[in-house]
């Protein structure tokens, strides 16, 4: 157990690591050259030193801030309700006796076998409906609860709140959503820090539902990137600072919460 890792555990991370970063690193190239320096033979492998012109030319061709505003709206609150309805429902199947209460977990569960494009019609129909389509409630509101929360999260509750504990606030007079807020929650803070993360990323990176549910004036940073191109002329190098350029959120909350995500893997792996 005391053995430190040798030279191919070092190599393998650090091709993993080299493999996992040069994607971005390509984008930042490609981003600070111009498209007549990309569409050489051979592409150079150094940056050039026109990012900031790429990127004042992103900010003049599509609405970035709005659309950074936009993505920053969604994916905190998208992340945020899905960490709190999840870790709720999540909480009730795992130490709560109901009727149904296997079932229901069943189909909860059965839904994800279900595409999400099968519901797109009905689905933006509603919105229309309700006045939502063309805002962000459209791409917010039916995502504030995912059937992959749910079972993550009581997948979890199982092991790592004692029934003990559920039992000793029934007795010290709690209702059920005050032992949720005492005993559940503060309980689930490693998975839910996980879960907000990468639903996080997920919504961020959504394309295909905000291209529907969105119009031109009104995007995400996703339908913006998708705008720098037209049919019939590309512009790699306008599409890359772009790129680079909505990758540096991620990358900002990668730094600033890394240690405390890996730590609450790290509290979330340990039982007992």
């Amino acid at each position: 157990m005391n053995r430190r890792p040798g030279f191919l555990t070092y190599g393998l991370l650090a091709a993993f690591v080299l493999g996992s970063t040069f994607p971005l690193y390509w984008s930042f190239l490609s981003g600070s050259r111009t498209q007549a320096e990309m569409s050489g033979s051979n592409p150079p492998l150094l940056p050039g030193g026109h990012f900031l012109d790429n990127a004042s030319r992103v900010l003049d061709t599509v609405p970035f801030w709005k659309a950074m505003g936009n993505s920053l709206l969604v994916s905190s609150v998208t992340a945020t309700s899905v960490v709190f309805f999840c870790t709720l429902t999540g909480f009730a199947f795992a130490k709560f006796s109901f009727r149904g209460r296997t079932p229901l977990l069943v189909f909860v569960i059965a839904t994800m076998a279900v595409p999400t494009q099968l519901g797109v019609v009905p689905l933006f129909i509603l919105m229309a409906q309700l006045g939502w389509a063309g805002t962000t409630w459209s791409v917010m509101v039916p995502w504030l609860v995912t059937a992959f929360g749910v079972f993550f999260m009581r997948q979890y509750l199982v092991d790592a709140v004692p029934d003990e504990l559920v039992e000793a606030s029934r007795m010290d007079g709690c209702s059920t959503f005050r032992t949720f807020l005492s005993v559940g929650l503060p309980a689930a803070r490693p998975a839910a820090a996980i879960l907000w993360l990468f639903t996080f990323m997920q919504v961020w990176t959504d394309f295909f539902w905000p291209l529907i549910a969105l119009n031109s004036d009104n995007p995400t940073i996703q339908i913006a990137l998708n705008q720098l191109q037209s049919g019939y002329f590309k512009d790699y190098s306008l599409v890359l600072a772009g790129t680079t350029l909505a990758s540096i959120p991620l990358l900002v909350l990668f730094a600033f919460t890394g240690r405390q995500f890996v730590s609450g893997i790290m509290q979330g792996a340990v039982k007992g």
